[in-house]
């Protein structure tokens, strides 16, 4: 069986990928500024990339793509908090707490998630304030807005900062858990899936009645089921569409795609190829090595990099 790919690069469409970048070597100074495949890139810790391509307008950021925001580790979210309020340049996005309209910085400012969920729904939080549960105020998470209306997600208490998941909605996260395993042979990332056997028969699990906070929305959002995997030390996490409207394609959109880096392009192609995957586009140069993009579960753009 053909070794599962690694975490190659983040593609983010830019107006300007260099004020992009130095955006984000600000916030993140672990990072670096290099090029890749003769495109201005970031490169975070454990060498994870992201690459920008310049476009002449602002990139879209709806209908609703798979790729929802990516985020990094830091070592003390508190602290990265006060140093981002500090700065004029930086867009902190609220967390909504479901409490008559409340709202904070950092989830650990809030009622902690309960039973395995990064958040509570209107009668768990009516549970908590009757219990008097207390906010951790150490940890969490928080969100900012980064260059061209990308959301950015900064978590902690981690040992080092480093860039280390993008979160997806599915139209199907168990579905999608099973595609992903099957045709990308990706390993399931612990404490965020499903412990029962899934099979294409049972997958398709219907989307929990509850909202749950704290969230981007006043109205909450909707966290059950979810599912995730993992490339190299990268994460791939998702929940279930919040909207009724289906997911469109990523292409184009501020986050364009997804790269995994794979040692023998050939034996991936045809192996896809056999198994019915969408391919996007065919095997194409790209920088010194060749590339081919697939159409993952809910319309994500993957593409597969070829590095020996």
């Amino acid at each position: 069986m053909l070794p599962a790919p690694g975490f190659h690069h983040l593609h983010l469409n830019s107006v300007d990928p260099d004020a992009a970048i130095d955006f984000y070597l600000r916030q993140f100074p672990t990072s670096s500024k290099t090029t890749w495949g003769g495109l201005p890139a970031l490169k975070a810790m454990t060498n994870v990339l992201i690459l920008f391509h310049r476009v002449a307008s602002a990139p879209a950021t709806a209908p609703q793509t798979a790729l929802w925001h990516f985020g990094w580790h830091v070592p003390d979210t508190r602290a990265r908090l006060e140093t981002y309020k500090a700065r004029p340049d930086i867009a902190l996005l609220p967390l909504y707490t479901g409490d008559a309209g409340g709202e904070v910085f950092i989830s650990s400012d809030t009622w902690p998630g309960t039973g395995g969920v990064l958040g509570r729904t209107q009668a768990q939080i009516a549970e908590a304030k009757a219990h008097g549960i207390p906010p951790a105020r150490s940890g969490g998470f928080g969100y900012m807005r980064g260059p061209d209306d990308a959301i950015v997600e900064y978590a902690g208490n981690r040992p080092v900062e480093r860039f280390n998941h993008v979160h997806l909605y599915q139209e199907d996260p168990l579905c999608a858990q099973l595609w992903y395993e099957k045709h990308l042979h990706a390993p399931l990332y612990e404490g965020y899936t499903s412990c029962a056997q899934l099979t294409e028969a049972t997958c398709m699990v219907p989307r929990g009645p509850d909202r749950t906070w704290p969230a981007l929305e006043p109205e909450g959002m909707f966290r059950t089921p979810s599912a995730a995997v993992e490339f190299d030390d990268v994460a791939f996490l998702w929940y279930m569409r919040q909207g009724e409207q289906p997911l469109v394609s990523t292409r184009g959109h501020v986050a364009d795609h997804v790269a995994l880096s794979v040692t023998d392009l050939d034996a991936w192609v045809a192996k896809l190829r056999s198994e019915g995957v969408t391919f996007l586009l065919e095997p194409y140069v790209l920088g010194a090595t060749r590339a081919v993009m697939i159409e993952g579960p809910s319309r994500e753009a993957l593409e597969l990099v070829e590095v020996k």
